[in-house]
């Protein structure tokens, strides 16, 4: 299951499961996450998962390498935190004003702007991880149709709720920020919301979405609330 566990610096534990990305790995690496999470260890500081790796940061004061990793590295790693994972709904406008590579998608990938929206629709993606920027989902897989490399020069600004494809994946800016996926539409949906302070991410690493297509009109009346 876990292919390497090393040592990052002095205070963290590099957990490898291997160089796929695909969700069985993933979803191993979202059970160790939970699984180490609901241990509640003082002398974790922070635990970061990613797409087949796991971070674990630790309190030098308290433990160290060697110790910790003899602790954690056979603990029972649960999988009934399934049923903890949610299917999300969203919506998302990907008329002129909010599908910015519109122009380069239909010339790269060969296809109508329809033809894109259609197959972009039709999918489900899974949550691999989340950051970059607070809250931000790493979702895939998409269509092998619609898969294309990141913008050469990135965008100085992406508005908040743009939805980006790259590669095999697409994501949600929270915020407004610099980037340079491929922007198809723009979701009114807070997908972060700073306010909340039990539960401020809408989209977990495990869960699954899917988007359904909107007017500007119905976009605007949505992102009034």
């Amino acid at each position: 299951m876990v292919k390497n566990i090393l040592n990052l610096g002095d205070a963290a534990i590099y957990y490898d499961f291997g160089d796929q990305i695909n969700i069985e790995t993933n979803r191993k690496v979202i059970n160790y996450f939970n699984s180490l999470k609901n241990l509640n260890l003082e002398e974790i500081i922070n635990i970061t998962p990613s797409y087949n790796k796991l971070i674990i940061s630790f309190n030098l004061k308290i433990t160290s390498f060697l110790d910790l990793k003899e602790k954690i590295q056979n603990i029972k790693i649960s999988t009934e935190n399934r049923k903890n994972f949610k299917k999300i709904k969203l919506p998302i406008c990907c008329e002129d004003d909010f599908f910015l590579d519109k122009e380069r998608l239909t010339n790269k990938l060969n296809l109508s702007p329809e033809e894109i929206l259609k197959k972009f629709l039709n999918q489900e993606y899974f949550c691999y991880m989340t950051g970059f920027i607070a809250g931000m989902p790493f979702m895939g897989n998409i269509d092998k149709d619609l898969r294309i490399e990141r913008l050469k020069t990135p965008r100085v600004k992406v508005p908040k709720g743009s939805v980006g494809i790259t590669e095999q994946f697409t994501n949600i800016y929270t915020f407004e920020s610099p980037g340079g996926w491929n922007i198809i539409g723009n979701t009114p949906q807070r997908i972060f919301d700073s306010g909340n302070k039990d539960k401020p991410i809408m989209i977990n690493p495990g869960d699954e979405v899917s988007f359904f297509q909107i007017s500007k009109n119905e976009y605007e009346k949505l992102n009034e609330k």
